[in-house]
């Protein structure tokens, strides 16, 4: 790029999307100020995250895009989001999890990039409602390469059940699997969490199902980003009271920490707390 060779159009936008959603809205002329480029670059930014369905346009700048309670992303349109914190807590959560330990991975992308951290991780037993996640041990257990399958590899049990957007398998059959199952620890990602409404998703047959995990496990480790913080979907299926760990990122603003370690016992903050959070 001519105008900031430092960053790109994705990563521009992103830091744009973080801002709408931490402080409810940014203005152009802020944005030309803290990115050094110009309006109309800007303004490009914000018609392309406005397409996307990310933000809303008003005049001179952009808000927040308020989701029906029942508005259910895909996967893919999940993944392209807060890219660095999902990262950084997936690597944090990973130390958790113990070498011979069963563990659970609900759906979603941040328990898809935990997923990854955890193929070093020997002799995990990983029971998933994800395509997306089995897929990840699946592929590091086929022989190829130099050196083959992996040696103490997962042993990975996929619920089965019906699909949803977020490639998550939910309904009669995977809450049946679930239920007969016991876990150490179940990472568990979640559409929105806030004090009054808990964990919520937007899917009613997930919530059961996520219901289910929560019962079965030991301890329960919710992974997610700052944006969820605040996100109420259709139907709660957990309370705060319930989460033994909380592993976010540094996005999470100092008021919002303090609530939730009122209610959960651990919070993790993955990355560094930037000085300006508030």
């Amino acid at each position: 790029m001519s105008e900031n060779q430092n960053l790109l159009a994705e990563q521009r936008r992103a830091l744009i999307l973080d801002e709408v959603r931490r402080r409810g809205g940014v203005r152009v002329n802020e944005l030309t100020r803290r990115l050094n480029v110009s309006d109309m670059t800007v303004r490009r930014d914000l018609d392309a995250l406005a397409r996307q369905g990310m933000v809303e346009k008003v005049h001179g700048g952009a808000v927040p895009v308020v989701e029906a309670s029942t508005h259910e992303p895909g996967f893919e349109a999940k993944s392209a989001l807060e890219l660095t914190a999902k990262e950084d807590i997936a690597r944090t959560a990973a130390a958790m999890a113990v070498p011979g330990s069963a563990i659970a991975l609900s759906g979603g992308t941040t328990t898809y990039a935990l997923a990854q951290r955890l193929l070093d991780v020997p002799d995990l037993t990983v029971v998933t409602n994800s395509v997306r996640v089995a897929d990840v041990f699946h592929s590091a257990q086929r022989p190829g390469g130099a050196g083959g399958a992996r040696t103490g590899a997962a042993t990975v049990v996929l619920t089965g059940g019906v699909r949803t957007p977020s490639d998550s398998l939910v309904g009669p059959v995977a809450d049946q699997a679930i239920a007969s199952l016991h876990f150490d620890v179940l990472f568990l990602g979640v559409h929105g969490i806030s004090v009054e409404a808990g964990l919520s998703t937007p899917n009613l047959a997930e919530a059961e199902t996520n219901r289910r995990f929560v019962q079965s496990a030991r301890r329960v480790v919710v992974v997610a980003d700052h944006t969820k913080w605040g996100t109420v979907g259709l139907s709660s299926f957990a309370a705060l009271e319930q989460v033994d760990t909380f592993v976010t990122d540094a996005g999470l603003s100092a008021a919002a920490r303090e609530e939730i370690e009122e209610h959960v016992p651990g919070l993790l903050v993955a990355g560094r707390i930037a000085d300006d959070v508030s």
